[in-house]
Protein backbone atom coordinates (compact mmCIF):
# COMPACT_ATOMS: atom_id res chain seq x y z
CA UNK A 1 0.00 0.00 0.00
CA UNK A 2 2.53 2.43 0.57
CA UNK A 3 4.70 1.94 -2.75
CA UNK A 4 1.10 2.89 -4.28
CA UNK A 5 1.01 6.30 -2.51
CA UNK A 6 4.33 6.54 -3.23
CA UNK A 7 3.76 5.92 -6.93
CA UNK A 8 0.50 8.12 -7.23
CA UNK A 9 2.11 11.49 -5.21
CA UNK A 10 5.29 11.08 -7.70
CA UNK A 11 3.51 10.65 -11.00
CA UNK A 12 1.12 13.24 -9.92
CA UNK A 13 4.27 15.88 -9.57
CA UNK A 14 5.30 18.16 -12.36
CA UNK A 15 8.83 17.30 -11.75
CA UNK A 16 8.25 13.60 -12.35
CA UNK A 17 5.23 13.68 -14.49
CA UNK A 18 7.22 13.18 -18.07
CA UNK A 19 9.02 9.97 -16.44
CA UNK A 20 7.95 6.24 -17.43
CA UNK A 21 5.80 4.24 -15.51
CA UNK A 22 9.44 2.08 -14.92
CA UNK A 23 11.35 5.15 -13.79
CA UNK A 24 8.55 6.15 -11.27
CA UNK A 25 8.89 2.40 -9.73
CA UNK A 26 12.63 3.31 -9.66
CA UNK A 27 11.73 6.39 -7.57
CA UNK A 28 10.06 4.43 -5.32
CA UNK A 29 12.59 1.86 -4.77
CA UNK A 30 14.45 5.08 -3.88
CA UNK A 31 12.35 6.97 -2.28
CA UNK A 32 11.35 6.72 1.09
CA UNK A 33 7.59 8.08 2.48
CA UNK A 34 6.77 9.74 5.98
CA UNK A 35 3.62 11.32 7.39
CA UNK A 36 4.13 13.63 10.25
CA UNK A 37 1.77 15.59 12.54
CA UNK A 38 1.89 19.34 13.39
CA UNK A 39 4.57 20.61 15.47
CA UNK A 40 6.24 17.39 14.42
CA UNK A 41 10.28 18.02 13.63
CA UNK A 42 10.40 16.59 9.81
CA UNK A 43 14.50 16.82 10.16
CA UNK A 44 18.06 18.30 11.25
CA UNK A 45 19.95 18.58 8.22
CA UNK A 46 23.18 18.17 10.25
CA UNK A 47 22.09 14.58 10.07
CA UNK A 48 22.06 12.48 6.67
CA UNK A 49 21.82 14.65 3.53
CA UNK A 50 18.18 14.09 1.86
CA UNK A 51 15.66 16.13 -0.91
CA UNK A 52 12.53 15.88 0.28
CA UNK A 53 9.08 16.34 -1.87
CA UNK A 54 5.95 18.05 -0.15
CA UNK A 55 2.85 16.04 -0.91
CA UNK A 56 0.62 17.23 1.40
CA UNK A 57 0.29 19.56 3.83
CA UNK A 58 2.52 22.83 5.31
CA UNK A 59 6.39 23.04 6.92
CA UNK A 60 7.66 25.67 8.04
CA UNK A 61 12.09 25.72 7.83
CA UNK A 62 13.92 27.45 10.41
CA UNK A 63 17.84 27.47 11.09
CA UNK A 64 19.37 28.42 14.90
CA UNK A 65 20.75 31.64 15.11
CA UNK A 66 24.07 32.37 17.81
CA UNK A 67 21.76 33.26 20.43
CA UNK A 68 19.80 29.97 20.01
CA UNK A 69 16.91 31.14 18.97
CA UNK A 70 14.80 29.23 15.61
CA UNK A 71 14.67 32.51 13.02
CA UNK A 72 12.49 31.20 10.34
CA UNK A 73 13.72 30.87 6.63
CA UNK A 74 10.96 29.98 4.43
CA UNK A 75 7.41 28.32 4.73
CA UNK A 76 7.60 25.52 1.97
CA UNK A 77 3.69 24.48 0.53
CA UNK A 78 2.47 20.82 -1.10
CA UNK A 79 4.75 20.08 -4.09
CA UNK A 80 7.64 21.99 -3.13
CA UNK A 81 11.11 20.45 -2.56
CA UNK A 82 13.52 21.17 0.33
CA UNK A 83 16.88 20.13 1.99
CA UNK A 84 19.84 19.44 0.38
CA UNK A 85 18.19 20.91 -2.94
CA UNK A 86 21.49 22.58 -4.88
CA UNK A 87 23.26 19.33 -4.87
CA UNK A 88 26.39 21.60 -3.58
CA UNK A 89 28.43 20.69 -1.04
CA UNK A 90 27.77 21.07 3.16
CA UNK A 91 23.75 22.45 3.94
CA UNK A 92 22.65 25.22 1.85
CA UNK A 93 24.63 27.84 3.14
CA UNK A 94 22.41 28.56 6.17
CA UNK A 95 24.31 29.88 9.36
CA UNK A 96 22.95 26.93 11.86
CA UNK A 97 21.12 23.84 11.81
CA UNK A 98 18.27 23.87 9.43
CA UNK A 99 14.80 22.42 10.80
CA UNK A 100 11.72 20.96 9.08
CA UNK A 101 8.82 21.50 11.02
CA UNK A 102 5.03 20.24 9.80
CA UNK A 103 2.91 23.70 10.99
CA UNK A 104 -0.37 22.29 9.47
CA UNK A 105 -2.44 19.34 10.95
CA UNK A 106 -1.35 16.31 8.51
CA UNK A 107 1.85 16.29 6.36
CA UNK A 108 2.88 14.05 4.11
CA UNK A 109 6.35 13.78 1.82
CA UNK A 110 8.92 11.57 -0.13
CA UNK A 111 12.22 11.74 -0.14
CA UNK A 112 15.76 10.66 -1.23
CA UNK A 113 19.00 10.06 -0.46
CA UNK A 114 21.42 13.24 -2.44
CA UNK A 115 23.79 10.22 -3.48
CA UNK A 116 20.99 8.26 -4.80
CA UNK A 117 19.45 11.45 -6.48
CA UNK A 118 22.60 12.59 -7.74
CA UNK A 119 23.27 8.92 -9.49
CA UNK A 120 19.32 9.24 -10.72
CA UNK A 121 19.98 13.01 -12.94
CA UNK A 122 23.21 11.42 -14.18
CA UNK A 123 21.30 8.76 -16.03
CA UNK A 124 17.75 11.00 -16.73
CA UNK A 125 19.44 14.37 -18.48
CA UNK A 126 15.65 15.20 -19.51
CA UNK A 127 14.77 15.05 -15.31
CA UNK A 128 18.24 16.64 -14.47
CA UNK A 129 16.87 19.60 -17.26
CA UNK A 130 13.87 19.71 -15.75
CA UNK A 131 15.35 20.16 -12.34
CA UNK A 132 17.62 22.46 -13.48
CA UNK A 133 14.65 24.90 -14.20
CA UNK A 134 12.93 24.31 -10.80
CA UNK A 135 16.33 25.23 -9.20
CA UNK A 136 16.68 28.22 -11.43
CA UNK A 137 12.68 29.45 -10.63
CA UNK A 138 13.33 29.15 -6.74
CA UNK A 139 16.61 30.81 -6.97
CA UNK A 140 14.86 33.69 -8.77
CA UNK A 141 12.24 33.97 -6.31
CA UNK A 142 15.00 34.30 -3.40
CA UNK A 143 16.75 36.82 -5.14
CA UNK A 144 13.27 38.88 -5.72
CA UNK A 145 12.82 38.44 -1.84
CA UNK A 146 16.53 40.17 -0.88
CA UNK A 147 15.97 42.52 -3.33
CA UNK A 148 12.54 43.30 -1.75
CA UNK A 149 13.75 43.91 1.27
CA UNK A 150 16.15 46.88 0.06
CA UNK A 151 13.61 48.32 -2.43
CA UNK A 152 9.72 48.17 -0.71
CA UNK A 153 8.64 49.46 2.12
CA UNK A 154 7.32 47.05 5.13
CA UNK A 155 3.52 47.65 3.94
CA UNK A 156 3.96 46.41 0.77
CA UNK A 157 5.76 43.36 1.46
CA UNK A 158 3.56 42.19 3.97
CA UNK A 159 0.79 42.66 1.28
CA UNK A 160 3.00 41.47 -1.26
CA UNK A 161 3.49 37.87 0.97
CA UNK A 162 -0.15 37.65 1.80
CA UNK A 163 -1.43 37.93 -1.72
CA UNK A 164 1.40 35.00 -2.64
CA UNK A 165 0.44 33.16 0.45
CA UNK A 166 -3.21 33.48 -0.70
CA UNK A 167 -2.83 32.23 -4.12
CA UNK A 168 -0.74 29.03 -2.40
CA UNK A 169 -3.44 27.94 0.00
CA UNK A 170 -6.45 30.48 -0.42
CA UNK A 171 -9.95 29.63 -1.47
CA UNK A 172 -11.70 31.65 -3.52
CA UNK A 173 -15.22 33.12 -3.14
CA UNK A 174 -16.18 36.11 -5.54
CA UNK A 175 -13.53 38.52 -4.66
CA UNK A 176 -12.84 37.35 -1.33
CA UNK A 177 -10.21 35.32 -0.60
CA UNK A 178 -9.96 32.65 2.70
CA UNK A 179 -6.44 31.35 4.34
CA UNK A 180 -6.39 28.31 6.82
CA UNK A 181 -3.59 30.53 9.00
CA UNK A 182 -0.35 28.46 9.86
CA UNK A 183 1.85 31.20 10.50
CA UNK A 184 2.20 33.82 13.75
CA UNK A 185 2.91 37.33 13.81
CA UNK A 186 6.74 36.88 14.30
CA UNK A 187 6.79 34.16 11.41
CA UNK A 188 5.28 36.94 8.85
CA UNK A 189 7.87 39.07 10.50
CA UNK A 190 10.82 36.70 9.48
CA UNK A 191 9.48 36.18 6.18
CA UNK A 192 9.20 39.71 5.07
CA UNK A 193 12.43 41.33 7.03
CA UNK A 194 10.88 43.45 9.76
CA UNK A 195 9.86 43.37 13.14
CA UNK A 196 7.31 41.43 14.84
CA UNK A 197 5.80 45.05 16.22
CA UNK A 198 5.50 46.63 12.89
CA UNK A 199 3.53 43.78 11.79
CA UNK A 200 1.01 43.60 14.07
CA UNK A 201 0.74 47.44 13.67
CA UNK A 202 0.37 46.98 9.76
CA UNK A 203 -1.86 44.06 9.93
CA UNK A 204 -4.51 46.24 12.48
CA UNK A 205 -4.22 49.51 10.20
CA UNK A 206 -5.14 46.76 7.40
CA UNK A 207 -7.79 45.70 9.14
CA UNK A 208 -9.17 49.32 10.22
CA UNK A 209 -9.78 50.22 6.48
CA UNK A 210 -11.49 46.97 6.30
CA UNK A 211 -8.74 45.13 3.86
CA UNK A 212 -7.92 42.49 6.18
CA UNK A 213 -9.17 40.34 8.59
CA UNK A 214 -6.56 38.50 10.27
CA UNK A 215 -7.21 35.68 13.46
CA UNK A 216 -4.88 32.82 14.73
CA UNK A 217 -6.78 30.63 12.63
CA UNK A 218 -7.49 32.38 9.49
CA UNK A 219 -7.09 35.20 7.40
CA UNK A 220 -9.10 36.45 4.93
CA UNK A 221 -8.97 39.17 2.11
CA UNK A 222 -12.27 40.63 1.83
CA UNK A 223 -11.68 41.92 -1.64
CA UNK A 224 -8.06 40.94 -3.56
CA UNK A 225 -9.12 43.77 -6.12
CA UNK A 226 -8.70 46.28 -3.17
CA UNK A 227 -6.19 44.75 -1.33
CA UNK A 228 -2.92 47.28 -1.66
Amino acid sequence: METAVQYWHLRRHRLFSKLSAADIKELCILSGYKKAAKDEVIYISDHVRRIYVLKKGVIRISTIDAAGNEVLKDVVQEGDLFGEITLSPGHNGQQGPEIARAVSQEVSLCSFLLQDFEKLLLRKPGLSLEYTRWIGMKLTRMHTRYADLVCKDARTRLIEFLKGFSIQRGKVKGREVRIRNYLTQKDIAGIIGATRQTVATLIGELEQQGLLRYSRSEIIIPDMALFQ
